[in-house]
């Protein structure tokens, strides 16, 4: 009987039959990866967030992540999208600018012009487009490359060689980004009609908030707080509606944010950078300049100018830094691109750079070094390739690109991100499966549990006639059934 139950334990243990395997992302799964423009890395920790909470519980939470600097919306968004820090993929401010015409462009009038954004580095929708998926066997398109979609992300409008992600919306310039209705009816969008409805793979979505809170009221304000319970409820909502659609267990959804957020100092023991009231300084040296929008700005002198803003600038003031755009601190990653102007300012965090006087009136900002707490983003994960419940450490925000690149199996294009500094966060470990050696694995392990079963059958079926003939053998004869009583008997002593 032992022989018999052991040998049972071994045909129905399919592992036992065949190596184990070590679990892998097989690339199958959806991804959305969300932004909160400006949700700071500690924003829930004043405010209860009980989605958020439950997402952490469900998945992954890092302590925070490092955003590019300049740590502002377009450069920062477009870093995750690309992998690349923000002198390598050009999209080097919010504001377009033509140092010959001096014509600029504000944020929203920037996202149309193609080869601001078009610059040498795709992001992740046209790569993934491109790209054969790592489908199964039983793909209904197992030659296409990923369906992509975007809604309001910033860099949606541009045109990448001649491509445009497949489903987009760019929202209308003065669009409303504080409209938790709104909100709903974009969650409601991405999930039933994008990811149900044409089966889309990877999708991108942005809101506003709380940056504009941040911004107006500052990030200590009240104001801020119902700003986060809001983006809480969303995120409930998002992941409620995810189960309504039957895609939670198919479906990662990474969140995250551009930058931080910072309380700008103001009052009469604070002295205010105006660089029109330093000693020496004049705009009549510059041939162009961009200043007034926040903690940072860029100089081009006039021709022969250069060393004499730039010693009368520097130490002007004790929360101002200036730099030449090639003695720029290496860390920042922001100096080796054509885009970037001779001189580069930034001021310490609470500061803000004014120009000819001071016009900005915002009671929070970002834009400073990428170093300062203030400015880290948070970051959440869930889904069925993250580990749940865990805590994970900082990383920088170019590493989220070959961690979705990984999860929708498709290769990276050339970046600044490692899937050695997010592999821990995955079920993985960041083992990519090869789709037709996990199809292999599947079939093979199917036939094993198939062939065990049958095994079982035959056993069970075998012992039992060998059961019948014993008894009909010693019913027969009798001398035979002593003998076997004696056999017993010997055995048990």
């Amino acid at each position: 009987m032992l022989l018999i139950i052991s040998l049972c334990l071994f045909a129905v243990s399919p592992a036992l039959f065949f190596p184990v395997q070590e679990a892998c992302t097989k690339g199958r799964n959806k991804l959305l990866l969300i932004s909160f423009d400006g949700f700071r890395w500690d924003y829930d920790r004043d405010v209860d967030t009980p989605n958020l909470d439950r997402m952490a519980q469900d998945g992954i939470t890092a302590t925070y992540v490092t955003p590019p600097y300049i740590t502002i919306t377009s450069p920062s968004h477009f870093s995750l999208l690309t992998g690349r820090y923000i002198e390598n993929h050009g999209v080097i401010h919010n504001i377009w600018f033509n140092t010959t015409t001096q014509e600029k462009k504000q944020y929203y009038k920037a996202q149309f012009v193609d080869d601001y954004w078009d610059n040498g580095s795709l992001p992740i929708w046209i790569t993934a487009q491109r790209q054969e998926k790592n489908h199964s066997t039983f793909s209904k398109d197992p030659f296409g490359g990923l369906k992509t979609g975007s809604l309001h992300f910033p860099a949606t409008a541009a045109t990448y060689q001649n491509e445009t992600v497949q489903v987009r919306e760019v929202e209308s310039q003065f669009y409303d980004y504080t409209n938790e209705t709104d909100w709903r009816v974009n969650v409601d969008k991405v999930m039933g009609d994008w990811f149900k409805t044409q089966d889309l793979d990877f999708v991108s979505l942005y809101f506003g908030e709380p940056d504009q809170t941040g911004h107006k009221y500052g990030p200590e304000s009240p104001e801020r707080r119902d700003a986060v319970r809001k983006v809480d409820r969303t995120v409930g909502y998002i992941r409620d509606t995810a189960q309504k659609h039957g895609l939670a267990d198919r479906l990662n959804i990474i969140i995250t944010a551009d930058h931080g957020m910072t309380t700008v100092l103001k009052g009469n023991t604070i002295k205010p950078i105006i660089l029109s009231q330093i000693p020496g300084f004049s705009f009549r040296d510059i041939k162009f300049q961009l200043l007034d929008y926040g903690p940072n700005g860029m100089l081009l002198p006039k021709e022969g100018m250069l060393e004499k803003v730039y010693n009368v600038l520097k130490g002007a003031h004790p929360n101002l830094h200036v730099y030449k755009k090639e003695d720029m601190p290496a860390r920042l990653h922001y100096s080796n691109h054509p885009r970037i102007l001779p001189l580069i300012l930034y001021a310490d965090p609470g500061y803000i750079i004014n120009g000819l006087f001071p016009v900005q009136t915002s009671k929070g900002e970002h834009g400073f070094d990428n170093q300062a707490l203030d400015m880290k983003a948070f970051f959440r994960a869930v889904g069925p390739d993250f580990h749940k419940n865990r805590v994970v450490g900082p990383f920088e925000t170019v590493n989220v690109y070959p961690l979705m690149c990984h999860l929708l199996g498709i290769k990276p294009e050339i970046n600044d991100g490692s899937l050695d500094n997010t592999r821990h966060l995955l079920v993985s470990g960041g083992q990519q499966c090869d789709s037709k050696e996990a199809d292999q694995i599947s079939v093979v392990t199917g036939l094993a549990a198939v062939v065990g079963f049958l095994v079982v059958v035959f056993i069970i079926v075998s012992s039992y006639n060998v059961f019948k003939r014993k008894r009909s053998d010693v019913r027969c004869d009798p001398k035979a059934k002593h003998e076997d009583d004696v056999d017993l008997k010997k055995t048990a002593l």
